[in-house]
């Protein structure tokens, strides 16, 4: 784990500027979270509306929403593809998100175009200078 100030990092994982997470797991499948900056940021988490399982999605499209007491927000696709499962826990606990950020996944997808997508997003290092930059 990188230390940021107050915020998280997990190494292992790809990162994009909206702060959302991607993990390649060994099916070749991608589970996609939130980060501890995120969820720092949002506040409380109170809902979760969860994508269809079944919805092709393209990298920066939003997957889903999350209400805080806060704000809503939108959470993107880190990579394209199919929503082929969703974190059903986070329907009646969305704290999940707050009490464990990187343990908590939102939604797993089968991508479309992996090798060229993951070019795009920022490794564990990376992302930890960019939440320095902020």
């Amino acid at each position: 784990m990188i230390e940021v100030g107050e915020y998280r990092v997990k190494e292992g994982l790809y990162y994009t500027k909206d702060h959302e997470w991607a993990q390649v797991l060994e099916d070749g499948t991608v589970l996609v979270g939130i980060s501890d900056y995120a969820q720092k940021e949002l506040g409380d988490l109170a809902y979760v509306e969860l994508p269809e399982v079944g919805k092709e999605i393209s990298r920066g499209d939003v997957l889903c929403e999350l209400e805080s007491v806060k704000a809503v927000s939108e959470v993107y696709a880190p990579v394209s593809g199919e929503v082929i499962e969703v974190n059903g826990e986070l329907e009646d606990s969305p704290e999940l998100l707050n009490e464990d950020p990187y343990g908590n996944w939102i939604a797993k997808i089968k991508p479309s175009n992996l090798e060229e997508e993951l070019k795009e997003l920022m490794d564990a290092e990376s992302y930890a200078r960019y939440l320095e930059s902020l």
